[in-house]
């Protein structure tokens, strides 16, 4: 496929940390991808949750199938614009490596446990994962991922980070704009869980149809349906929905985009980073209809009772883990306790707990948990 001259190229990347010799039968973003497919991080996502925990049912979303979704999506949505798909895709699949297991009430608590030691976000963890703590390679730490996809990853992240993360760091610093594949992975990844959110809070029972023709997109599109096919299964009326309004949403992003990236006239990367905002964008209206359908989303299942209360003792099980192993560091395994007690203060034995924890699937954390506090489990 002709990539647009503002796309991100492979025989212009700013490189990778540790030189390598370059891939043969595969681009350098195919390889950033397949590394990424093939590390324990991303296995672990199968088991992490995005709404609802692993085991209340084998329907839900977990973060590795929200993964998979936001790479078809971006992918798509790159090729239409004459992206880079390739990078696309290995940011898609990466962006969420760092998460905690149960979802953003596990990163609240780890957040709120490092306060004290520069706090804790899950983006900047994915950057960790991929630089550092995937241990595999014999020639260098981490997957040693191109700068392009490290950037990608770092969607957000405080000026304090900023200065401490180098070449990836500098953009959040200087003011500038990622490329554009980070962008449009950014917005994707939106698409994504707002959209399988509500399939999931559906079929769960906490949120109904009724509730959601509150919301204009979601009222729109189910009325199209209802219209064309009259009585259909709850299945059918969810589904045919929910694809529409994906595809609302997919097709106004890469209109508005490719209209701002005409206007803009951008002769090749370096003026993406360098303009005054992000250029990948849904147009006014799709922007006021997206920001309703995550108002509601927040205020009647991410805050519903049922799933709050689930919450409420996940971020307990990631406090008392993290309470724990900070306050004894010979309960850590033997690798992460060999790094803790090396560490040279306080900071670096907290941010060692931290990756520990934040490495954690919920069944191990609730495993582990028990473990440490269940009085009846000597073992």
């Amino acid at each position: 496929m002709t990539l647009a001259p503002y796309a991100a190229r492979e025989d212009r990347s700013r490189g990778r940390r540790h030189p390598e010799a370059p891939p043969q039968g595969r681009g350098e973003f195919q390889r950033d991808r397949d590394r990424i497919v093939h590390s324990s991080a991303f296995r672990r996502l199968e088991y992490k949750t995005q709404v609802f925990v692993s085991h209340e049912g084998d329907l839900y979303r977990n973060r590795l199938t929200h993964s998979l979704e936001v790479a078809q999506i971006v992918r798509s949505l790159a090729r239409g614009l004459q992206l880079n798909e390739d990078l696309s895709e290995a940011i898609a699949l990466a962006h969420d490596l760092g998460h905690t297991p149960f979802g953003h009430a596990g990163q609240d608590a780890l957040d709120d446990c490092m306060k004290a030691w520069g706090g804790f976000e899950h983006n900047a963890q994915s950057l960790r994962v991929v630089d550092e703590l995937e241990d595999k390679y014999a020639e260098f730490p981490g997957l040693n991922l191109s700068f392009e996809t490290r950037e990608g990853i770092l969607k957000h992240c405080s000026l304090a980070r900023a200065a401490t993360l180098g070449d990836v760091g500098e953009r959040f610093i200087a003011g500038r704009q990622p490329g554009l594949e980070a962008q449009l992975t950014n917005i994707a990844d939106q698409i994504a869980y707002n959209n399988h959110d509500i399939d999931d809070g559906l079929r769960a029972g906490i949120l109904s149809i009724e509730q959601l023709l509150e919301v204009p997109l979601f009222a729109r599109f189910h009325g199209e349906v209802t219209a064309r096919y009259g009585a259909l299964t709850p299945r059918q009326l969810r589904h045919e929905t929910i694809r529409r309004m994906i595809n609302a949403l997919v097709i106004d992003l890469h209109g508005e985009t490719a209209r701002r990236l005409a206007s803009a006239n951008l002769p090749d990367i370096e003026a993406v980073r360098s303009h005054p905002e992000p250029l990948v964008a849904f147009s006014d209206t799709m922007r006021r209809d997206n920001r309703d359908l995550k108002r509601f989303l927040y205020e009647h299942l991410y805050r519903h009772h049922a799933v709050y209360r689930v919450m409420h003792k996940a971020r307990r099980i990631v406090r008392e883990l993290f309470e724990a192993l900070f306050g004894d560091l010979r309960l850590l395994p033997p690798g992460f306790q060999a790094a803790a007690l090396n560490a040279d203060d306080d900071a670096g034995r907290a941010r060692v707990v931290a990756d520990y924890v934040a490495g954690m699937t919920d069944r191990y954390a609730q495993d582990e948990h028990a473990r440490l506090y269940d009085l009846k489990q000597l073992r």
